[in-house]
């Protein structure tokens, strides 16, 4: 067996609520989302002590040998963390070797006899006493009487100089990744507003694109919710807790896409009271396919995707100021097309299909049609028009047409071009039981974009 053990450092410059660092240098993972990511690399992870405890003897090969382990731990740490690692034969081995590098020291040669016995946890409670008796290293313990050794001190150091030795099998309580994300964390001082809400909330967000790497999840809302610190204020009785919901059309593991949400959504609540407590949890995910690459310059433009731009509008002006155009399942050219929330028919699982399987038709259709004037026998729209496709006859005594009269309507379609606005979507319409004199009506139904 060969075990490795890890210790973080976090760097000193990790910022203060305030103070002018990114989001991701402050963004330091709490100690299980650490676990969660030992996790990546093998599955038997336990926390013993100070330390995290990771066997790979049986995976290490799979990543390419033990040097090349690490490198590879090393080079997908969090940002703002520094790695402190040693290894050994069994856990505590490389526990004690751990301690040794902490204190600027350099393991002995012989392991693990000549190793300090105050890098023995078990020892610990008895260093007085067994430094009289002459004991300094592991070996001097391990080789006094057995049953005098577990009689004065007591089985646990007996037993950990047998696992230490690799005498008799380990035992530990491997980590495991929860089904869903939920954390706390108590705020370093009284939140105020939003600004100090979401420096805190930074950590949070850490730990959690840890659990969706772990899990292979991607997130589609999250709810943040935070403590209230005073139960009554101005005479009015307050709630224990408020909270945001944060929502995105696309399942993400992008915790900056994430963040600018989640910080639009607080800039726009007023907290009750002072925060105390933070809490983060997964409110929907779903299984996560990866990212799509491409060698392409074109399909890697810098900027936003149109989603991101989309979600982030919606949590900012709301999202019933934020439309998107759909298509509907509907012969009559007015009714083709609704208008909902951006948010919604981007949650959609699939573009809706246009249900009149004509991609001549426009993106953009007026709620209801524009009367159009005549100029020498020809509709104007931004000047005169020159028709390019068409006609298209649709004919129909259903369509509840008011201008109709209840006579049945015909309509035919033209794509035209006008000299100012470029392509649109008009039509001419005329009464079935109208005169061949009846001068046609010309409407102007849709533009192109």
């Amino acid at each position: 067996m060969h075990w490795i053990a890890l210790q973080w450092l976090p760097d000193a410059a990790a910022g203060t609520p305030g103070a002018s660092v990114r989001p991701e240098q402050t963004a330091l993972p709490s100690a299980e989302a650490m676990g969660w990511w030992a996790l990546e690399f093998t599955p038997r992870v336990a926390w013993v002590d100070e330390a995290l405890l990771l066997e790979v003897s049986a995976c290490e090969r799979l990543w390419g040998g033990r040097r090349a382990l690490m490198r590879q731990m090393a080079s997908s740490l969090p940002p703002g963390l520094r790695l402190q690692q040693a290894q050994g034969a069994t856990s505590l081995i490389a526990l004690a070797r751990l301690r040794m590098y902490a204190c600027g020291e350099q393991p002995p040669a012989g392991v693990p006899d000549d190793l300090p016995l105050e890098t023995l946890t078990a020892a610990r409670p008895h260093l007085d006493v067994l430094a009289h008796l002459g004991c300094r290293r592991w070996g001097d313990v391990a080789a006094l009487p057995r049953a005098g050794l577990t009689r004065r001190f007591g089985a646990p150091l007996r037993e950990a100089l047998d696992r230490a030795w690799g005498l008799c099998p380990e035992s530990h309580e491997w980590l495991l990744l929860p089904e869903a994300f939920d954390q706390k964390l108590e705020l370093p001082a009284l939140a105020q507003g939003a600004p100090e809400l979401m420096w805190s909330a930074n950590r949070l967000l850490a730990s959690l694109q840890i659990w969706l790497r772990g899990r292979q999840r991607g997130v589609l809302s999250l709810e943040l919710q935070w403590t209230l610190d005073l139960r009554r204020f101005n005479g009015v009785d307050l709630p224990p807790h408020q909270s945001i919901t944060v929502r995105t059309a696309q399942p993400t593991q992008d915790m900056a896409h994430l963040r600018r949400l989640m910080s639009e959504r607080l800039a726009l609540t007023q907290l009750a009271a002072p925060a105390s407590w933070l809490r983060l949890r997964s409110v929907d995910t779903t299984p996560w396919a990866g990212a799509s690459t491409s060698f392409l310059p074109e399909d890697n433009r810098k900027g936003d995707r149109l989603h991101e731009l989309v979600e982030r509008l919606s949590t900012r002006l709301g999202a019933d100021q934020v439309l998107r155009a759909s298509a509907r399942a509907d012969a009559r050219p007015q009714a083709m097309q609704q208008w909902q929330p951006a948010l919604t028919s981007m949650a959609a699982a699939a573009a809706p299909v246009d249900p009149r399987g004509n991609g001549l038709h426009p993106p953009w259709l007026l709620r209801e049609p524009l009367p159009l004037p005549m100029h020498d026998g020809h509709p104007c729209y931004r000047g005169p028009l020159r028709r390019l496709v068409g006609p298209q006859r649709l004919e129909a005594g259903w369509w509840g047409d008011s201008r109709s009269g209840g006579q049945p309507s015909v309509r035919d379609y033209y794509i035209a071009q006008s000299p100012e606005a470029g392509l649109v979507w008009v039509f001419c319409e005329r009464l079935a039981a109208a005169t061949d004199d009846t001068a046609p009506r010309w409407f102007l139904q849709g533009l192109y974009a």
